[in-house]
């Protein structure tokens, strides 16, 4: 990453299992990584009693840490909806007390991701990672706040829809992601084990530049905006 010129990168944790180690990556790269830790809809089923205590505590040892990611997911196998629901509600309440930003996933589940948000009084600032919602949904989210990010799946020919939509959304408010190691683009310039690389970044700023019709420096400006750093 840092020779095709990345300053920083975010590594997620999914779940009480992988959150030692996104601490450890944390504070052995202190001046390249930023943590978030969350409890990811598919990891719902997983958690234990004390979840959500562990959850604030490594928020609280990393004050710069994001929540995330958290969200809705319908396209899992036999997803526990009450479960999603209730751990979704809880993290975004947690957000709140800590004012920490968030990262949502959602996939098949819009509809009632957008009945949640809805819900709250007020929302912390929150990004839809990797947006695969239709323009209404995008146009509601973006009055409430929200923030998007574009990932290089997204350059696959199938999905032109998703393309248009973001060509669409406010400017200002898209981020670029890989989503590394999933989430790979079509022609990766950079590969691990046949996996999606972070180093990938450059190019998939670049192309949604040309979708977008504006400087690749405008997504740039957003990413480190969002995160609070200075270009």
């Amino acid at each position: 990453m840092k020779e095709v010129g990345i300053k920083g990168c975010v590594v997620t944790g999914t779940s009480e299992a992988d959150w030692p180690e996104v601490a450890r990556l944390a504070d052995q790269f202190s001046d390249f990584i930023r943590p978030a830790f969350g409890l990811h809809p598919w990891k719902v089923n997983s958690r234990s009693s004390g979840w959500l205590e562990t959850l604030k505590n490594y928020l609280n040892r990393f004050p710069h840490a994001m929540l995330g990611e958290c969200g809705l997911d319908r396209w899992m196998k036999s997803p526990n909806l009450e479960d999603q629901h209730q751990v979704f509600q809880e993290q975004m309440n947690l957000a709140l007390s800590l004012n920490r930003s968030v990262t949502i996933h959602c996939l098949k589940s819009w509809g009632p991701l957008m009945s949640e948000l809805r819900n709250f009084p007020r929302l912390p600032r929150f990004l839809l990672h990797s947006f695969g919602g239709s323009l209404e949904i995008g146009k509601e989210a973006a009055h409430m706040g929200a923030y998007f990010s574009f990932s290089g799946y997204f350059l696959q020919t199938r999905k032109a829809k998703t393309r248009a939509i973001f060509s669409r959304l406010p400017i200002e408010r898209i981020l670029v992601e890989t989503d590394a190691p999933e989430m790979a683009p079509p022609y990766p310039k950079f590969q691990f084990n046949r996996l999606n690389h972070p180093a990938n970044l450059a190019l998939i700023s670049c192309e949604l530049a040309k979708i977008c019709d504006t400087g690749q420096e405008t997504f740039t400006t957003n990413t480190y905006a969002f995160w609070g750093e200075e270009k």
